[in-house]
């Protein structure tokens, strides 16, 4: 049960249990007031009225890892013969694979290729790869939209840093774009194999640890991109994140007489990620709820008034009175009170 059931529940059974003591403490009231008291026996505990800042948490079950991972396809043809570990980091310029020993490296970018780049090409494309060429340190050419003979000549003395033909033309499937360094989450292909255009080679992820949890459509008052949130991590420890990404999705019921799902797919980044743990599972607190500074008793010290509505019974010396209240947000066994005369210190009956 989430902790938002476990405070409706509990909730739901103190006001039970308090509306006959109400009655009692009510008697003799006119409808719709609350005041003094005769003096009479003194409850058995009591409990300060404090003023806090009240969180409302709601945990989910979620999942450790480096985020979904993505397929990396070949577009050439030939044979594998050398593959990146593993596991490993692959970075801007590093080649991920090998066919025929050619290396087909990464770049940054997320537009994907897809066609031959050579002298009077123009395009995003073609912009994209010239950024990621200066940032490999080759000169000689203006980083823009357009693929000049001085592009050319800068491609050729890449191709020959990498062991290609140099021939000034960045054929398609020479590279693969990703937004960032990627860590290789499994090798599909081995060395070997014969791979032509489509054959998938290895899957890649982020380098860093995220979080991923899943939520329904009616928990989506937490889906707040940048959210901050507590992740317990299995070895108890406690690390902040925040709400990275948010992926909707429609899963298709199996059977006709049931619904489709919507899901939420929720992607979380840490503040300083945690070391030593893959694939574990982890519980994630999310802030549904929060209120600074307000007045707060226990639950339990709610009192159901017989003209509707809650009460306190206030500890006054050796008297006591009981003063209606409105309720605010629940949270951790407390609530929110305000009421006529109510301050931080009072002291409150709370009912066996």
């Amino acid at each position: 049960m989430s902790r938002r059931g476990r405070t409706t529940a509990a909730v739901a059974a103190v006001l039970t249990a308090g509306a006959a003591a109400a009655a009692v403490f009510v008697a003799g009231l006119p409808e719709g007031e609350a005041g003094a008291q005769p003096e009479s026996d003194l409850p058995a505990a009591t409990a300060d009225i404090r003023k806090e800042t009240l969180v409302d948490k709601e945990s989910h079950n979620g999942s450790l890892g480096y985020g979904d991972p993505v397929a990396v396809a070949t577009r050439l043809n030939g044979t594998v013969t050398s593959l990146a570990a593993h596991g490993s980091t692959v970075k801007r310029g590093k080649p991920l694979y090998a066919l025929d020993n050619d290396p087909v490296v990464l770049l940054y970018g997320k537009l994907p290729a897809y066609r031959n780049l050579s002298s009077g090409v123009e395009g995003a494309d073609v912009l994209q790869f010239e950024k990621n060429l200066w940032a490999l340190g080759y000169r000689g050419f203006t980083v823009d939209d357009e693929y000049t003979s001085a592009t050319a000549g800068a491609v050729e003395d890449w191709q020959d840093d990498l062991g290609l033909p140099e021939t000034g033309t960045v054929e398609l499937g020479r590279v693969v774009y990703q937004p960032a360094a990627v860590r290789v989450d499994s090798v599909t292909a081995g060395k070997g194999d014969a791979a032509q255009p489509g054959t998938e080679i290895l899957r890649v992820a982020g380098v860093r640890q995220v979080a991923t949890v899943e939520l329904e459509v009616d928990d989506q008052r937490l889906a707040r991109k940048g959210a901050k949130v507590d992740v317990t991590l299995p070895d108890g420890k406690t690390v902040t994140g925040r709400i990275a990404g948010i992926v909707s999705t429609i899963e298709t019921a199996e059977n006709p007489s049931e619904e489709d799902r919507t899901v939420l797919t929720l992607t979380i980044s840490f503040d300083k990620a945690p070391s030593g743990l893959d694939d574990a599972g982890v519980t994630v607190d999310f802030t549904s709820s929060q209120r600074e500074n307000v007045l707060t008793v226990p639950v339990s010290a709610l009192l159901a008034l017989s003209e509707g509505g809650y009460g306190l019974q206030v500890v006054d010396g050796t008297t006591t009175r009981i003063v209606a209240v409105e309720t605010g947000l629940f949270a951790d066994g407390r609530v929110e009170v305000s009421g006529t005369g109510l301050t931080e210190g009072m002291k409150v009956g709370v009912p066996e």
